[in-house]
């Protein structure tokens, strides 16, 4: 097969079109004839050397994609309902960028009714982040209010679209007045520019002094003593990515007196159940949303992956440009 090796750490051109053997998936595993593969700022991070790949989990950059199931261990197929030639969406933990990927079954879920598998490519990396933390850890409610950090990126997208289908009232940051008028159309009630305005200063106007229930950040460093400030009794402060370093100096007397949660979570080492976890609550409570139209794709572009030159070098030099607005896609 035709795959997307990082062949030494650095910039985007160090991504290069090889072949490898095709992959076999084993127990509890099914294998997908790769249509599409979503980019995701972990990838640029491995990239760089700066994201290792757990323990028994591809080399190969790449942690969603979607295609057909043409093989696969059939009590698990047939357990999660699946049979080879059903198109599915995955996340994994690495080999996404290659025309054959494995699996784990409990990963999968169909490509929602009325998606293309390049619109569903775009899906899992963000979507069960999305879930994850802003639902489970930072227990988001209908009625509350979520702040986004960087509203148009692929993570942004989804949790605008989400948290506003579930009830919330949903507040972004951006770093431009043409990002922040995407994520109003998306759905958010108030976008920030935070090159303009300070967006502790407007998170507070915005809800008349009350605060937000819960933040989403992928900023951390001197963030997090900033969003402190914005956070609502019993706020959630949820962390998951450290785009503005790893430390941080909080005012301890807020989190008390306010009662606030600090917390976060990465998802790519985390154990197969946990993940399946997550796809099952997604398939119950927002693949419905999908295939009513509720919450659309947001697709900023698409690469051929095996193009030359490399398709997936020009979508990470995209991505590192932080120009897009939603999520890019490669496609095979």
């Amino acid at each position: 097969m035709k795959a997307i090796e990082i062949t030494s750490y650095g910039a985007p051109e160090v991504l290069r079109v090889a072949e490898r053997p095709d992959p076999v998936a084993g127990a509890d595993e099914l294998l997908i004839r790769v249509a599409a593969s979503g980019v995701n700022r972990p990838d640029v991070l491995q990239r760089k050397g700066h994201y290792p790949v757990p323990p028994g989990a591809s080399d190969l950059p790449g942690l969603e994609v979607a295609g057909e199931i043409v093989s696969g261990d059939a009590a698990a197929l047939a357990e999660a309902g699946f049979k080879v030639g059903d198109r599915v969406c995955a996340l994994i933990a690495g080999g996404g960028y290659a025309e054959l990927c494995v699996a784990p079954v409990a990963q999968c879920l169909p490509v929602p009714k009325g998606w293309s598998d390049l619109e569903a490519a775009s899906l899992p990396e963000t979507f069960f982040t999305v879930w994850s933390n802003v639902f489970e850890r930072g227990r988001l409610q209908k009625g509350e209010t979520l702040l986004i950090q960087g509203g148009s990126s692929g993570i942004g997208v989804t949790a605008i679209q989400i948290a506003k289908a579930l009830g919330a009232t949903v507040i972004v940051t951006a770093g431009s007045d043409d990002k922040c008028e995407a994520c109003l159309k998306l759905g958010a009630d108030h976008a920030i520019n935070y090159r303009t305005s300070d967006f502790v200063e407007e998170a507070k106007k915005l809800t008349d002094g009350k605060g937000v229930d819960v933040v989403l950040d992928m900023v951390a460093g001197d963030y997090v003593a900033r969003e402190v400030e914005c956070l609502a009794e019993d706020g959630r402060l949820v962390i998951i990515a450290v785009q503005g370093g790893v430390k941080s100096e909080i005012n301890a007397g807020l989190v008390l007196r306010r009662r606030l949660t600090i917390t976060g979570s990465t998802l790519r080492p985390r154990p197969v159940a946990f993940k399946g976890a997550i796809a099952r609550a997604l398939r119950e409570k927002v693949w419905p949303l999908l295939e009513s139209g509720a919450i659309k794709p947001v697709i900023h572009g698409t690469f051929a992956a095996a193009g030359e030159p490399s398709g997936a070098a020009q979508a990470h030099a995209l991505m590192e440009s932080n120009q897009h607005i939603g999520k890019i896609v490669l496609t095979w």
